[in-house]
Formats: C-alpha cells, structure tokens, sequence
C-alpha cells in the first residue's frame, strides 16, 4: 500500500481507499456478514481510510465501520458526513444543536471519541455562501468531537467557495474519466492551499468497469435504477450525470485503456491516481472479490503523456456536452 498526505491534516491515507454507501444500501442487496468479511480484508491489505455517512442505511454503515475497526481506531481513520438526515436547504439543518446532534449520533455508532473528517454532504451553494455552518463545525472542533472538516460538493464552483475557508481541509469531488472539470482549476488550487482530494465515484457508478451493456438492468432499491436522471438527488452521482445507455456508449470507446493493463477499472483509477493533488480514491465495495480488484490499481503502470492527451481531448469532444446536472 501506498500513504498519501491528507491535504495539511496530518493523516497520512491510503491511496486507495473505500467509501462504505454500497454496503449501507441503495446499490442492490447487500449482505452485513460479507462487508465485514471485505472491511477485514481491505484492513488487511492496508487501507487505513474509509468514507461514510449517517444516511448510507440510516447509519448502517457507520455501524458496520464500528465492528470492522474495534480495537484499531487509533490506525484507521474514518470520515463520515451530515446534513442529509434533514432538509439540506433549512437553515437550522445546519445550527450548533442540530449538527452537534448529527455528530453525536455518528459518533455512538462508529464506537469513537472523534471522528477524523467530518463533512458536509452535499450542501445546497447558498448554504456555503452563507459561511455559518464552518463557524459550528469550528466549534465542534474546539470540543473535541471533530479532528478536522471537509466538504463533499457536486460543483466546482461549491468547492472554490469552501476553498475560501482556511479550516476546511479536504473536499470531496466526483472526478474520473468521465468527469475532468475538477482537474482544471479546483484540483491545483486545493493543493496550492494544503486541501486534501477524496475522489468519489471514480469508476462513474460502474460504467468504468467495462462490465454494462445497456440491456442490463438494475435492483428497484439501486440509486441506478431509481436516481438515473436525478430524481432523488443530484444526478452527477448517478453514472456521471450521463445517463445509462449513453454512459454505456461512452465506456465502449474506452476499452483500451486496459490494454497492457489488468482491466477496465484498475486502469481508470490508475488514471485518477496519475493525476497530480489527489490524495485518495474511494470506491465502493460490496463484496471481497471488488475489494481485491479495485486495489490491484496500485500495480498498474502510469498512464503516458500520450495516453493522458489522448483521454483529455476523448472527454472535451465526446463526453462533457454530454453531463447533465451542476457541474
């Protein structure tokens, strides 16, 4: 395994890491015995660092997070989020006592006296303009019930806002293949200002894996089924903000990137991992199998300047004008 700083934090993470919403629900069926088996195995393997939320299962997974690090919470670090468990655009979603309560809550179901990273998640632009809620979160952290804040964004302008705050220390960004905007000006300048990068939704809901074709179909309670165009929340985190079939369409021009590579999926976190300011990836799980996968990643040789160019101008030609959603 490989160790990245976590922006000026401190924490030194995993590179490839795992988010945990899969295995809390809203990715098709999901068995408690074998998560714990793969959080087991990734432990094993190394990986020091993993994502949540208090809404991923109702606080499923931060409870399934609890069980997998009993014993071992000064070595694995946790980040979990809040704000969803209400209504993201009411102000007192984010007062002292609401957000405190949130804390709270995480904080008895993961087991812990602090949580590493606590992020807002996905908070409405007007909410972040306002500036209140990183005042509260500064206060959380006086307490001792945070060691450091971030925030997960669905735009580039939201993480330029956050960036503005000198106490908010990693953000959290869907970037991959698909979706390379970040890279542009948010990425350089979060490292510029010492702000970790957690790259969520790397392999684009799965598109990037090669393994769709678009006669495939999806379990009722899989967000790619019930959130393809955006109809529970913002439709980036769904397959890119692309859409099924023409995702599917798009990931079929890209199977080349497997060559002289294990697969699809490795070489398109090799891509993430290639690029310069990121400190780790996370990819969900719901199985050891995807575990063992995703983190053969940290084999794959680099991407060339070629290969790079090549995937830059496949994006601003074939695939940006077709993301649908904030951006």
């Amino acid at each position: 395994m490989n160790y990245r700083d976590l922006g000026n934090t401190g924490l030194k993470i995993s590179e490839v890491s795992f988010g945990t919403w899969a295995i809390g629900g809203s990715w098709g069926k999901v068995d408690d015995s074998e998560a714990l088996k793969s959080l087991d195995q990734a432990i094993e393997k190394g990986v020091n660092f993993f994502d949540t939320a208090d809404v991923y299962g109702d606080g499923h997974s931060e409870e399934l997070l609890a069980k997998a690090t009993k014993g071992k919470e000064d070595q694995i670090h946790i980040a979990t989020k809040f704000c969803r468990g209400g209504d993201i655009f009411a102000k007192e979603t984010y007062s002292l006592e609401s957000v405190r309560t949130y804390c709270e809550n995480s904080l008895k179901r993961l087991n812990r006296e602090a949580i590493d990273l606590y992020q807002i998640h996905c908070p409405p632009t007007e909410i972040l303009k306002d500036g209140q809620v990183f005042e509260v979160l500064d206060k959380l952290q006086q307490e001792g019930k945070i060691r450091n804040y971030g925030v997960s964004v669905e735009t580039v302008e939201e993480g330029h806002i956050c960036l503005r705050n000198p106490n908010v220390k990693a953000l959290q960004v869907i970037f991959n293949i698909f979706r390379q905007k970040p890279l542009e000006v948010l990425i350089p300048e979060a490292e510029k200002k010492g702000v970790g990068i957690l790259v969520r939704l790397p392999l684009a809901s799965g598109l990037l894996t090669g393994k769709f074709t678009k006669a495939h179909t999806f379990d009722e309670d899989d967000h790619r089924k019930f959130n393809e165009n955006g109809e529970a929340f913002n439709v980036g985190e769904t397959f890119a903000g692309l859409g099924f079939a023409k995702g599917v369409e798009l990931a079929d021009e890209l199977t080349w990137i497997a060559n002289g590579r294990k697969s699809m999926a490795t070489a398109a976190l090799r891509w993430i991992l290639d690029q310069q300011g990121i400190s780790c990836v996370i990819p969900g799980f719901k199985n050891r199998q995807q575990i063992v996968e995703n983190l053969k990643a940290l084999e794959e040789k680099p991407f060339n300047a070629e290969e790079l160019q090549t995937l830059r101008t496949y994006y601003e030609e074939k695939v940006k004008n077709a993301i649908r959603g904030p951006y």
